[in-house]
């Protein structure tokens, strides 16, 4: 083929979860692979009532084009919330809806990014992020992230050294793909960094309101004082992901900026989809809904965690997120998370290798559990099909057995 493609387009590669999940959809594959939700989670009855009423009440205007901004009450209701989940002190007017907070991420890459500019992020991070930023050509510098957070000396001494530093990139709760959440000290850190040097933050929130234990701490964005801080917020993880609502919370200068980028991407989100939310939120109890969520989800990490205490080998290291879909598993550095996939699928079970989530590569001795979407005897069969695997891979590396070639999983 002849035609000569975008530069942009050399940096954009297929989304190694995605390409994984494709050879996960067989029904005996027992899948830690994908973020996926509990479907079990979903009020369809509920849906399909919401739904009936809006097209019967306000049909015309459910189908019809509206603002870039958003269905007003649905920003209302979101700004409402934030401000009393997590204390934050948001208006209506600060709220873009967006098709996701993956379009957040985009958006951010179109109104702040130019070409070499630096993007800071934890290290490992969401892999979601880096394809959505890196369609901007900016360089990824991973700042050094223990299990608080950033560490703020190691930040600062990097600020000294990128002057072309635009965007501190984080996900301070149950973080992707680690599950590890930021300490109250390093979100006061990173603000006042921010402030000092009047670099932004994109604060990713997708899962706090996923908590199984502990006390919530407050959102970045509420101990904001400069308008320095891009809330990212969505309904995927406490409500319905294919509804693909998601929003920006910002101050109105940036906030503006935003709106410009969505009316050259898609002119608005779907009115239908966003007076649906907002009529659900209306006459039924979300936080019942969460609720429930959270119980099924803090069973299942309980079952993942009792049987990885039981079937992983010495050597391997796992967190134990307090919230959120995943858990983070660290190998001994003798095995690459690669092969090990290749392996394991031909037991049938599934998992995210973790190299990816590094944007400048290498940790290749890490994967990504999700443990959301399967039920506990699924998790524990699952768990003991892993371990017997990774067994046969460290037997073989002590005997000095040659493993199979390392083959691309994704793109």
């Amino acid at each position: 083929m002849a035609v000569r493609f975008a530069q942009r387009m050399n940096e954009m590669k297929a989304s190694e979860i995605r390409e994984i999940l494709k050879l996960t959809q067989r029904p005996e594959v027992i899948s830690f692979a994908g973020g996926l939700p509990a479907p079990e989670t979903f009020p369809t009855e509920e849906l399909a009532a919401v739904t009936a009423r809006v097209l019967a009440e306000s049909g015309a205007h459910a189908l019809q084009y509206s603002t870039t901004e958003g269905y007003p009450p649905l920003r209302r209701w979101i700004a409402a919330h934030m401000n009393a989940t997590l204390g934050t002190a948001t208006a209506a007017d600060d709220i873009l809806i967006t098709s996701g907070s993956q379009q957040g991420l985009d958006l951010t890459g179109k109104v702040l990014l130019d070409d070499g500019d630096v993007v800071l992020c934890e290290s490992p991070t969401y892999l979601g992020a880096i394809n959505a930023l890196r369609a901007y050509r900016p360089r990824f510098v991973e700042v050094p992230t223990d299990d608080d957070g950033m560490i703020p000396g190691e930040l600062d001494a990097i600020l000294d050294h990128e002057p072309r530093a635009k965007v501190i990139y984080v996900i301070p709760d149950f973080q992707n793909p680690t599950g590890r959440t930021w300490s109250l000290a390093r979100r006061h850190a990173l603000i006042e960094t921010a402030r000092r040097r009047q670099v932004p933050v994109v604060e990713d929130c997708p899962y706090a309101e996923v908590r199984f234990e502990g006390v919530s701490l407050p959102a970045i964005k509420s101990l904001d004082e400069d308008g320095l801080v891009v809330f990212l917020g969505t309904f995927s993880k406490i409500f319905c992901p294919g509804m693909r609502i998601g929003w920006v919370a910002a101050a109105r200068p940036l906030l503006e900026k935003y709106v410009l980028a969505k009316q050259g991407a898609d002119l608005q989100t779907a009115t239908l989809a966003q007076m649906q939310v907002a009529r659900y939120l209306q006459d039924y109890d979300l936080a019942a809904n969460i609720e429930r969520a959270r119980a099924l989800y803090g069973a299942r990490r309980a079952t993942m965690i009792r049987a990885l205490e039981r079937e992983m080998p010495d050597g391997v290291r796992f967190t134990r997120p307090a919230g959120g879909l995943f858990l983070w598993v660290e190998l001994p550095e003798s095995v690459d998370a690669r092969e090990l996939l290749l392996a394991c699928i031909e037991r049938n079970v599934a998992f995210v290798p973790g190299g990816p989530f590094f944007p400048n590569r290498g940790h290749e001795n890490t994967m990504r559990l999700n443990f959301s979407s399967m039920p506990p005897a699924r998790i524990e069969e699952g768990v003991r099909r892993l371990g017997a695997v990774l067994r046969e891979f460290l037997g073989r590396a002590e005997h000095g057995s040659p493993r199979r070639c390392s083959a691309a999983v994704a793109g």
